[in-house]
């Protein structure tokens, strides 16, 4: 009886041990499908998994595949060719002297050859290698750039995110509050103590600010699949961000205007013109190379048969033959070459336009944001104490309500206006952000890149 019990009591206990773990497990699944999320985490997942990121990277392999087709151009290249002739008519040359055939009618000529040419003088295949490196490099810029403009968009969207979350609180709140006071109205008017134009007031002041939660709330899904969207994950990815743009509030008062004044070098639409430049400037010189003469060193053997009176190659008497060549060719008039020089300077200032024009666009629109964030910072200092003196009306006119002094309307109207005070603070606060999201993105700054 003994072991019998002894045998139940350890199967229970395994028992136990294997439920606890599958509930271990089960809630280990079930967190895994709920992502805790940061701005730091959203980018990065962002960089990762966005197609337009990796379509960036593809295109600089092929433009690193290309700088090696440029080189290649320098190497020997060797050819072979095999022909075999039917002569039916051989034709015959006239001379002084008289006339004789260059052949055999109806006879078989069979020809190989394999020729091995070198270039020793190529200015072309030089200025190519150059160009296809410095379209490594404008590649590259766009990748960087389209980075920049990735994180610029998620971190917006991010800030959007907590906009959306920090409103729906407010209005949750506003809500909770205004159904309080509906139903402690609500109850003094079921007694006789209030009036129905009371009770009729909260209740419609109940109704709105639901129909505000209902629209935060929609909000609040949109901005986060707005999120997943630029992140590169499904949307049915659940995401949970216990982040707040309150949370911000210290650094935004701490700005003193020291995003101003900065240089626009790092920008990367600037970068780009200037990698633009550089190329139009090297194809110049490119084309330049069409009035350059050009050297070519090629060395041919040959084995070669004729007055064959069949096809059996095997047959035939062969005779070798070799040739060693060395060509120049040296351009001596081509109208074109010159009209696309031309043709470049003119383009090389458009560019020059185009980048004077960028710059000072950019300058302004940094000037711009550092001037928004200025202000800003001024808007949340008076927003701070906007919140915290319509709290007070609040408190002051609920307690005038309670003691008969005052109306259901002033009540109504200090919750309105602690609502509105709160969604002013918390809008200020994401207007700041953005515009230092912006101002990062024009200023070029690789903050989030690795």
């Amino acid at each position: 009886m003994k072991g019998k019990e002894l045998l139940m009591s350890l199967g229970m206990l395994l028992a136990g041990i294997f439920s606890a773990t599958a509930q271990e497990r089960d809630g280990a699944l079930a967190s895994a499908d709920m992502m805790n999320l940061t701005l730091e985490k959203a980018i990065e997942i962002a960089l990762a998994e966005n197609p337009t990121i990796r379509v960036a990277d593809k295109d600089i392999q092929l433009k690193k595949i290309a700088d090696t087709e440029a080189w290649q151009a320098l190497l020997p290249t060797v050819d072979a060719n095999l022909s075999m002739a039917d002569n039916i008519l051989v034709a015959e040359m006239v001379t002084g002297m008289g006339k004789f055939k260059m052949g055999v009618d109806g006879t078989v000529t069979a020809i190989g050859a394999a020729t091995l040419s070198l270039p020793v003088f190529a200015p072309a295949v030089y200025q190519n290698m150059k160009l296809t490196k410095q379209d490594i490099k404008l590649a590259q810029e766009k990748a960087r750039g389209s980075r920049l403009d990735l994180i610029n968009q998620v971190t917006k969207a991010y800030y959007g995110a907590l906009l959306s979350d920090d409103s729906y609180d407010v209005m949750k709140r506003s809500y909770d509050v205004a159904k309080e006071n509906y139903d402690v109205v609500n109850n003094k008017f079921q007694v006789g103590s209030v009036s129905e134009y009371d009770k009729i007031s909260a209740e419609v002041q109940a109704r709105n600010m639901n129909a505000a939660v209902v629209s935060a709330e929609t909000g609040r899904k949109l901005a986060l699949l707005r999120l997943k969207v630029l992140m590169g994950v499904t949307a049915d990815v659940e995401i949970n961000i216990s982040d707040s743009l309150k949370a911000y509030e210290d650094a935004i008062l701490l700005f003193d205007g020291d995003y101003m004044g900065h240089e626009l070098d790092n920008n990367s639409s600037l970068r780009q013109l200037d990698y633009n430049m550089a190329l139009l400037e090297r194809s110049q010189k490119v084309l330049r190379t069409n009035f350059m003469p050009k050297v070519t060193v090629s060395l041919t053997g040959q084995y070669q048969s004729h007055a064959n009176n069949n096809w059996n190659v095997f047959g035939y008497r062969y005779s070798p033959s070799s040739t060693l060549q060395i060509a120049v060719n040296v351009p001596i008039f081509h109208a074109s070459s010159w009209t696309k020089i031309k043709s470049s300077k003119v383009q090389i200032a458009q560019l020059e336009d185009t980048r004077i024009n960028t710059r000072r666009q950019l300058a302004m629109s940094a000037e711009s944001y550092s001037r928004n964030m200025a202000s800003t910072v001024a808007q949340v200092e008076s927003n701070v104490e906007a919140v915290k003196q319509a709290r007070k009306a609040v408190d002051i006119a609920g307690k005038r309500y309670e003691v008969g002094r005052g109306t259901i309307l002033e009540l109504n109207q200090s919750e309105t206006a602690l609502t509105q005070a709160e969604l002013t603070h918390v809008q200020s606060l994401y207007d700041y952000l953005t515009n230092l999201a912006d101002l990062d993105y024009t200023l070029g700054r690789e903050t989030y890149l690795k």
